[in-house]
């Protein structure tokens, strides 16, 4: 017997075929042309439903191990890491042609979160009620139809995996920069290894042109292709990638050990900082204005992405209906208390001319001389961004599995590890692209492109709980948004708003952005489509 909810879906699918044959009557169009534009439209925008979605994740076999407190260590993981300890100074001073926030970042902070709240709520309203592995793109499968998912999901891996590459690239500043600090004791190859061993081509050709020197013949080619990458970051992907393999339970477990390290140490950059801020640093309070301050947010926003990681492990959940919505709000709220603190403090010490964009936190305290404090800031922000990476790669395969599970991509990407039940095929995978992604895109490129993908998630979320309170008005919801539905179209104006506004002042990304949506386009329509065609056969 079918569900209320399938009768519904089934419902809405009659009346868009009954609806486009009168429009096709009345303007006389071709019938087999016809049928063959009904059919195209009716499949690309077929929704799945939710009990469909729910029984296939039971079967799937995935282990549930994760607790509230796993899920909290899981998006402070995340949040507090690249943000903090990178994205803060570039948003407070401004770099590569971009407008800082001044002072008032901590006024970008309140914004980004703000804009975060309303999709958060809209999260945890999907997480409780299907918490199945894939986040945003099952939502919109479960709602807009196969067509409007796969560029959700593709928008996801384009946000989890090239956002990890983002912060692989600031691990490996910090990882080089630590080293440096033992240079007495270590040979010189490893404290100064080749500038095309640790950096991406794009930033190494323009360090070494800055430099005044030629980066074609300092960077080595292969068949005239300049060979460049980071050997550190490749190296620990593979770390990463083995960790994640081996359990999701192993994984959080760690994370909440790197946790509760580099929370310790932003709590000491805080107490100690604090004796030493000068109230002068914050004036002018905002000294390129709004402006500055929604481009702040923009920048700023890179860190707020880690609720949308948590939904991704929802199938791997214990009590996913009490536990998702603690674990999500939980987090966005800890966290932005973290990052004003220590805003308030890092620009209370150095003014802006004095804010070291690369470690700002342990540049800026060892500039009152607590050298020492510097040392524990540079290993904290080694474990911050190790926590990042591992939640991004763990939600990026997640998206995946979930996808290839649906029959967009191969079958063999959802296979489990006989012994750890985790998917490792597509965790291979992941760090293969996070490898080779990261020889050519730099740190901002790439950080922009993970905000475009996390904005355009968090607004299709925020469209698709509005949707499902109509279509599907009876399901079980053991979480709400409330005053729906006012938070959903408060979540989808902030984002939108603060994504096209702050597209005026980029340049790189906002052109890959659309060449990554169109080439998912294309993907979906050469492979994706024809293979849920067979999967209806």
């Amino acid at each position: 017997m079918k569900t209320a909810a399938a009768k519904a879906h089934l419902l809405t699918g009659n009346k868009m075929r009954d609806d486009l044959n009168k429009i096709a009557d009345e303007l006389k169009i071709d019938t087999k042309e016809y049928k063959g534009l009904l059919n195209l439209t009716k499949n690309m925008f077929k929704t799945k439903s939710p009990d469909t979605m729910l029984d296939e994740s039971q079967k799937g076999g995935l282990k549930k191990t994760l607790g509230a407190f796993d899920l909290i260590m899981l998006g402070i993981g995340v949040m507090i890491g690249s943000g903090i300890f990178t994205a803060l100074g570039i948003a407070a001073v401004g770099g590569n042609g971009t407008l800082g926030a001044g002072p008032a970042v901590i006024v970008s902070m309140v914004l980004a979160s703000f804009c975060c709240i309303f999709s958060a709520m809209c999260y945890a309203e999907f997480a409780t009620m299907i918490p199945v592995a894939g986040s945003a793109y099952i939502y919109t499968y479960a709602t807009m139809g196969e067509f409007l998912a796969w560029i959700v999901g593709w928008s996801l891996i384009m946000e989890f995996l090239i956002g990890y590459i983002a912060v692989l690239s600031a691990w490996t500043g910090y990882l080089t920069e630590f080293i440096k600090g033992f240079s007495k004791y270590l040979p010189e190859w490893l404290y100064n290894p080749p500038i095309w061993l640790i950096q991406d081509y794009t930033t190494a050709a323009h360090n070494l042109t800055k430099e005044g020197l030629n980066p074609d013949l300092i960077i080595p080619h292969i068949f005239g292709i300049p060979v460049c990458f980071s050997l550190p970051g490749a190296l620990f992907t593979i770390v990463v990638a083995s960790i994640l393999i081996k359990g999701i339970k192993e994984s959080a477990a760690m994370t909440g050990v790197l946790v509760f390290i580099k929370l310790g140490v932003i709590a000491l950059f805080v107490i100690t900082g604090a004796f030493y801020v000068k109230p002068e640093n914050w004036v002018p309070f905002a000294p390129n204005g709004i402006n500055g301050i929604c481009v702040g947010a923009f920048l700023i926003f890179f860190a707020y992405l880690g609720f949308d990681a948590i939904s991704t492990a929802a199938e791997e959940t214990k009590n996913p209906q009490k536990n998702l919505p603690v674990g999500i709000i939980g987090s966005l709220a800890i966290c932005t208390i973290v990052y004003i603190l220590t805003a308030l403090v890092l620009i209370g010490i150095n003014p802006l001319s004095e804010i070291n964009l690369q470690a700002p936190l342990a540049h800026a305290i060892s500039s009152v001389g607590q050298n020492w404090i510097a040392g524990l800031i540079s290993i904290g922000a080694l474990a911050g961004l190790t926590s990042v990476l591992m939640v991004m790669m763990l939600a990026g395969t997640r998206v995946l599995y979930a996808m290839s599970r649906d029959g967009f991509l191969p079958k063999a990407l959802q296979t489990l590890h006989p012994k750890f039940k985790t998917p490792y095929v597509v965790t291979i995978l992941a760090a293969i692209i996070c490898i080779m992604g990261s020889t050519f895109l730099n740190i901002s490129t790439a950080a922009e492109l993970c905000n475009f993908g996390t904005f355009t998630s968090f607004i299709i979320v925020c469209v698709a709980v509005l949707i499902l309170r109509k279509t599907d008005p009876e399901r079980k919801r053991p979480f709400r948004v409330p005053f729906s539905p006012w938070f959903p179209l408060m979540g989808i104006l902030c984002c939108g708003g603060l994504m096209f506004y702050s597209m005026r002042f980029l340049t790189t990304s906002k052109v890959l952005f659309p060449i990554w949506i169109a080439l998912g386009i294309i993907i979906y329509f050469i492979y994706g489509y024809n293979q849920q065609r067979k999967i209806e056969k």
